[in-house]
């Protein structure tokens, strides 16, 4: 299939915008803290201040900026969605070397955006006989990153999976495998159920926890103490949504928190918790474009909680399992006829394609690799040189 359509991109953030947001932080009022908090109320108000004053007068966007367009191969195209018009499509496109590559699109999830395939794409694409290699495709979900944004009610996962599956179409990809956490696992599934054998040949995902008692302990603290976000977003996006779009360092707090409590003792630097901020502040359609997948989510599933919503697939599907997820899922749903992969770690939270790409990539050679039982799923591409 031709690639007619597709155009180069490149992030540039106006110096306007950049100055905007300054000025914004240099206005932040911050709220009073209870002696000795700490996490215990939500983001440290010595973190936040720390973080919003490094991103008024240290941190360098463009640097990011500059190092994101040469690690990453972006792009942007026009996709028709049923029923919802035309969307304009910001992803990554990084092709292998190898002639075999095994075609992957790997899709994000709230608070995330394509900036979480940064570390897992290089190791991807690698070329090695010992190892299969990918094409790698990650997505920027409608109102994400740089991808417009919905206009009309009811874009829900089916819509989601709809553009992800039309992308690696027009591509040329006309057989692919996915991998994804969070929402991408809802997703990557949708995808599985809909254009699975003929066009989705098997899935990957990272969400699930396993280990039963640290699974169930974590759940428990989730939904005791972490889960306000959900409740949120998933009944009044628009209102929260006002202070994600013009208060940049309310959004820094509303992630950071997230970015914090969902990972594994992750040593996040100041530069990367910013960058992963930035690129919402500064997206296409602002970041409360991005939390009314939780609103209507829950509004086609009736209320139901949608992570929770027994949808089976047919194809080979694989599970990686780390610690630090937030859901556990009853082994009715994990043990079922077409899982062909399953690995447990020791380490790893929400986020593992951040936190651990080399886990997460090696999981995934093993499940397409040979001797795995997804090996040569797709068609001629079997992550191998001929």
């Amino acid at each position: 299939m031709s690639l007619t359509g597709e155009s180069p991109f490149s992030i540039a953030i106006t110096d306007d915008r950049l100055s905007l947001l300054k000025q914004k932080l240099a206005l932040t009022t911050f709220p009073d803290e209870i002696d000795g908090a700490a996490w215990d109320y939500g983001a440290p108000l010595a973190d936040i201040k720390r973080l919003v004053n490094y991103w008024k007068d240290g941190f360098d966007w463009r640097k990011q900026e500059a190092q994101l367009n040469v690690e990453l191969p972006q792009f942007t195209r026009d996709i028709d969605v049923d029923g919802h018009g035309t969307l304009n499509i910001h992803y990554v496109h990084k092709k292998s070397e190898v002639k075999g590559a095994i075609p992957l699109l790997f899709v994000h999830g709230w608070p995330g955006s394509f900036f979480e395939s940064r570390k897992i794409t290089p190791l991807l694409v690698e070329a090695s006989p010992d190892h299969p290699s990918f094409h790698v495709v990650a997505i920027s979900l409608p109102g994400y990153g740089f991808s417009t944004a919905p206009s009309k009610k009811g874009f829900s996962v089916p819509q989601y999976a709809e553009v992800s599956h039309k992308l690696m179409i027009a591509l040329g990809y006309d057989e692919y495998v996915t991998q994804g956490g969070d929402w991408g696992y809802r997703i990557t599934r949708k995808i599985a159920h809909v254009y699975g054998p003929k066009h989705s040949k098997a899935w990957h995902t990272n969400f699930p926890i396993k280990r039963e008692k640290e699974g169930i302990e974590r759940m428990a603290w989730f939904q005791r103490l972490g889960r306000g976000y959900y409740a949120e977003q998933s009944t009044r996006p628009q209102t929260l949504g006002y202070n994600l779009a013009d208060s940049p360092s309310g959004l820094l707090a509303w992630i950071y928190e997230k970015l914090v409590e969902w990972t594994d003792n992750y040593m996040w630097t100041d530069d990367e918790v910013l960058t992963w901020i930035s690129i919402y502040y500064f997206s296409r359609a602002g970041p409360a474009a991005s939390i009314r997948i939780y609103y209507e989510g829950v509004q086609a599933a009736g209320g139901m909680d949608l992570f929770r919503q027994v949808e089976h697939t047919k194809i080979p599907l694989g599970y990686s399992y780390f610690p630090k997820e937030l859901a556990i899922f009853p082994r009715s749903w994990t043990r079922v006829p077409n899982l062909v992969f399953e690995a447990e770690h020791d380490e790893g939270g929400h986020f593992a394609a951040y936190e651990k790409p080399e886990l997460l990539v090696g999981d995934l050679r093993k499940m397409f690799g040979k001797g795995g039982r997804a090996f040569g799923v797709v068609k001629d591409k079997n992550g191998y040189d001929a």
